[in-house]
């Protein structure tokens, strides 16, 4: 698609959201074509790590409402088909086992402001601003916005954050949780490059399993994640990467990880 953009490198994959015009809001074609991406990424074991970012300085200014009918009984039947385009993007997103980094620029709001916090690690330019901008618009939170913010910011921030709609800029996002890092805009891509090649780098089975330990880490007693632990040591052990690390260790050099 002309509006999505997805470019690979060392086996780093970005995806960029390109309708500038717009700040880059999202149309409904837009979301299956996201959902087709995130699903081929998913199963594509030469990606190691996903960048998500927008063009023309901007990241996402959400779900694109123009042309939106005023007749509420068609609005009704077509929002409802239409919100699961978007929960299907968004189910992808989440279900990603790479490693996943938003490169925030300009704005990045509504459904834009939660597919960069629904990423494992956001780093954002100094010039950025986040808003979970949905109350302005008469709307309640969507694109996992309910799930994701309590378990970035605590569920009285995250609170805040939808019930005003404000907008923020990097640096106050970056107080309250938001984000991992905040950047001078002309650093931010050299600096999510080396990320990204950090992870790239770095054992595949293992950091997903990692990343899913964690993600589902709220939901689990002490116990549960402990075996859930275990389990994932457990085939980490049977693995030629745990194998490869042990001897580079002992060789004093970088592991060479090939996600076998």
């Amino acid at each position: 698609m002309e509006t999505l953009g997805v470019v690979r490198e060392d086996s780093v994959v970005t995806v960029t959201i390109n309708q500038p015009k717009k700040k880059n809001a999202i149309d409904r074609s837009m979301w299956d074509g996201l959902t087709e991406i995130f699903r081929e990424i998913a199963g594509n074991s030469a990606d190691r790590v996903v960048v998500i970012t927008g063009a023309g300085g901007d990241f996402c200014s959400g779900a694109d409402l123009s042309g939106r009918g005023n007749s509420a009984s068609q609005e009704q039947v077509h929002q409802l088909a239409a919100m699961r385009r978007v929960n299907e993007a968004c189910t992808a997103l989440h279900k990603l086992p790479q490693p996943t980094i938003a490169k925030v620029r300009g704005v990045a709001v509504g459904a834009g402001c939660n597919l960069a916090v629904g990423c494992d690690v956001v780093v954002a330019a100094d010039n950025s601003r986040f808003s979970e901008i949905f109350v302005r618009r008469g709307l309640s939170l969507d694109f996992g916005g309910s799930w994701v913010l309590p378990r970035r910011v605590g569920l009285h921030r995250a609170k805040e954050l939808a019930f005003f709609g404000e907008i923020i800029g990097a640096r106050d996002a970056y107080e309250r949780g938001l984000v991992n890092r905040v950047l001078p805009d002309g650093e931010i891509d050299q600096f999510v490059d080396e990320w990204a090649r950090k992870l790239a780098a770095g054992p595949p089975i293992a950091l997903a399993q990692t990343k899913q330990l964690l993600n589902n880490s709220l939901n689990l007693t002490l116990e549960q994640a402990l075996d859930d632990e275990a389990a994932a040591q457990t085939i980490n052990f049977s693995t030629s990467d745990t194998a490869e690390a042990m001897r580079a260790f002992t060789e004093k050099r970088d592991p060479k990880f090939t996600g076998r």
